[in-house]
C-alpha cells in the first residue's frame, strides 16, 4: 500500500472540501457564552458538531474494521473481507452499506488504553484519561471528582466564552440512554466541574410512536401568564430564604430552564415523527436508527455535542460484550443496525452538506482478544482496537496507524484516548493547552494527549 504522507496511508485520491468554522436535568441546561475562543495553529476550518456513537461492550475489531484474513484460524475468524470505494482497504463482509462510504472514512487501527473492565474502560474511552481508582475500582456515574466527559468540557467553554453559543440553549446531548454496569458508567457527566455541565439527557426511544421530549414543553394546565407568575413568585422566595450566591446559581439555572422551553427550535429539533417515512426507514425503524436520525437533527439545530449510546447493559445478550459466539452475534444481532445507521446518517449529512462541520465518531470502549475462546466467543482487549472518524475534515479513505499481524497490540503510531480528546477539541478550534479547573481550583489541561494532525492536512 503505498504510503503517501506518514503516518496516514492513504488509498484514494482526498475529495475537495470545504469546511467552516454539547445539558443534563432540565434546571442544569447552558445556554451562556460569547463568540471568542483560542485557536491552535495548523487547524484549518473549524467543526460545529461532533457526534459520538459508543457501541457499550466492545466491539470486535477484527471481525469488523481490522480483518486479519491471512492469520491463523483461531485469530482470522469467520467473517470475510470485502473491498471498497478505496482500493486496498477492505472491511467486514457484513458492513456493505458502510464498505460504499469509507471515501468519507478514516480508521485508526491503533488505539489502546490499559482497562480491561467495562466501568473503568468507559471512563477512559468518554474522557480521555486514566481513571483515579485503576481497572479494579467499580467506578460510577455519581462521583462528583472524576473528570467531566467531552460534552461536558464544551459547555463550560461556551459559558467561559471560548466558543460561541449554540442557537438553541443545548449544548451538549446524550441518547437514547444512559449505561449501566450494576451502577451508571462513569464517564457520562461532568464530574468536578458542575452539575450544570452535565449533559441534556433523553431516557426515551426515539423509536417509540409515543416519543417526546417532555421536560421542554408546559403542562396542559400552566399558560405562559402563569408561567410567568410562577417566575416572579420564585424570585421573591429565593431572595427571602437564600445566600446572594446561593440566588445567582438558582437563577441561572432557571434561566436556562425558561429559555429552553421558550425556544421553538429546541422542541422542533426533537420532533422525529417530522421526518419522512423514507428518511426514517432508511436509518432503520430501531432504537439505534432512530437515535443518530435524532442526532443529526440536534445537528441541524446547532447542538455542539451529541452521545448517542448503542445498549444499555453489560450481558453476553445485552449489548457488544460476545464472549460467546461471536460471530452469529455480530453478523445476525449487532452489525446489521449498525451498517444501516452509521451509514445513513454519514450519507444524510453528506447530502445536506453537514458533514464537513460535524465529526462523527464510531467507538467502543475496547475491542476483542486476538484469539478465538473456548465458548466461540472473544474476550475484552483494550491493548488495540479500531476506532472510525468520518466528515469534520477527516482525510476519507485514510488509515491511521496499524496493529501486529494478530492485531493484539500497536505496530506504527500508536493512539490513546487522550489523542482523541485532542483531536476533538482542537476540531472545534481549541488548544489542549487551556486549562479547565476542579472544585478546589486546580487546573488541567483539557487533554492529555495530542491531536492526530495528520488525519485533516
Amino acid at each position: 500500500m503505498p504510503r503517501v504522507k506518514k503516518p496516514i496511508e492513504r488509498m484514494f485520491r482526498r475529495r475537495e472540501f470545504m469546511q467552516f468554522s454539547a445539558c443534563g436535568a432540565l434546571a442544569h441546561l447552558l445556554a451562556a457564552g460569547l463568540e471568542s475562543g483560542e485557536k491552535p495553529a495548523g487547524v484549518g476550518p473549524h467543526i460545529e458538531s461532533c457526534i459520538l456513537l459508543m457501541y457499550y461492550g466492545g466491539p470486535s475489531h477484527l471481525d469488523t474494521w481490522d480483518m486479519k484474513p491471512d492469520a491463523s484460524p483461531e485469530v482470522r475468524g469467520e467473517f470475510a473481507p470485502i473491498s471498497t470505494q478505496v482500493p486496498g482497504l477492505f472491511v467486514c463482509e457484513h458492513l456493505p452499506r458502510t464498505a460504499k462510504l469509507v471515501d468519507k472514512l478514516a480508521v485508526i487501527r491503533s488505539m489502546h488504553h490499559p482497562m480491561t473492565n467495562h466501568n473503568a474502560a468507559m471512563y477512559e474511552a468518554l474522557i480521555g484519561r486514566l481513571p483515579g481508582g485503576g481497572d479494579a475500582e467499580l467506578l460510577g456515574i455519581d462521583r462528583t471528582n472524576d473528570f467531566p466527559n467531552h460534552g461536558a468540557v464544551l459547555s463550560y467553554l461556551v459559558e467561559q466564552g471560548k466558543l460561541p453559543k449554540p442557537r438553541i440553549p443545548l449544548t451538549n446531548v446524550a441518547l437514547p440512554h444512559v449505561m449501566y454496569n450494576v451502577v451508571k458508567l462513569a464517564g457520562q457527566n461532568a464530574g468536578f466541574l458542575n452539575a450544570r455541565f452535565d449533559p441534556f439527557q433523553i431516557d426515551r426511544d426515539p423509536n417509540d410512536p409515543q416519543f417526546r421530549v417532555d421536560e421542554l414543553k408546559l403542562l396542559q394546565d400552566v399558560s405562559p401568564d402563569r408561567l410567568s407568575a410562577r417566575r416572579s413568585l420564585l424570585e421573591e422566595l429565593d431572595q427571602t430564604t437564600m445566600s446572594s450566591a446561593a440566588v445567582k446559581t438558582l437563577h441561572e439555572n432557571q434561566q436556562r430552564a425558561y429559555e429552553l422551553i421558550g425556544s421553538q427550535e429546541a422542541q422542533l429539533a426533537f420532533e422525529i415523527e417530522q421526518e419522512p417515512d423514507r428518511i426514517r426507514d432508511r436509518y432503520g425503524r430501531h432504537r439505534l436508527g432512530q437515535s443518530m436520525l435524532l442526532a443529526r437533527r440536534l445537528v441541524e439545530a446547532g447542538v455542539r455535542f451529541i452521545n448517542v449510546n448503542d445498549k444499555i447493559h453489560n450481558g453476553q445478550e445485552a449489548n457488544w460484550d460476545s464472549h460467546q459466539q461471536v460471530f452469529p452475534r455480530h453478523k445476525d444481532d449487532l452489525l446489521p443496525p449498525a451498517d444501516q445507521a452509521y451509514s445513513a446518517l454519514i450519507e444524510d449529512l453528506d447530502q445536506r452538506g453537514l458533514l464537513d462541520t460535524t465529526l462523527v465518531i464510531a467507538m467502543g470502549e475496547f475491542g476483542r482478544t486476538p484469539k478465538i475462546n473456548g465458548n466461540a466467543g472473544r474476550d475484552h482487549w483494550p491493548n488495540c482496537y479500531s476506532v472510525v472518524l468520518g466528515g469534520g475534515g477527516v482525510t476519507g479513505g485514510a488509515t491511521y496507524g496499524t496493529s501486529d499481524n494478530i492485531g493484539a497490540f500497536p505496530a506504527s503510531d500508536p493512539v490513546t484516548p487522550g489523542d482523541l480528546a485532542a483531536t476533538i477539541f482542537s476540531r472545534f478550534g481549541l488548544d489542549s493547552n487551556l486549562e479547565i479547573h476542579d472544585s478546589l481550583g486546580r487546573p488541567y489541561r483539557l487533554a492529555e494527549g495530542n491531536p492526530i494532525q495528520h488525519l485533516f492536512d
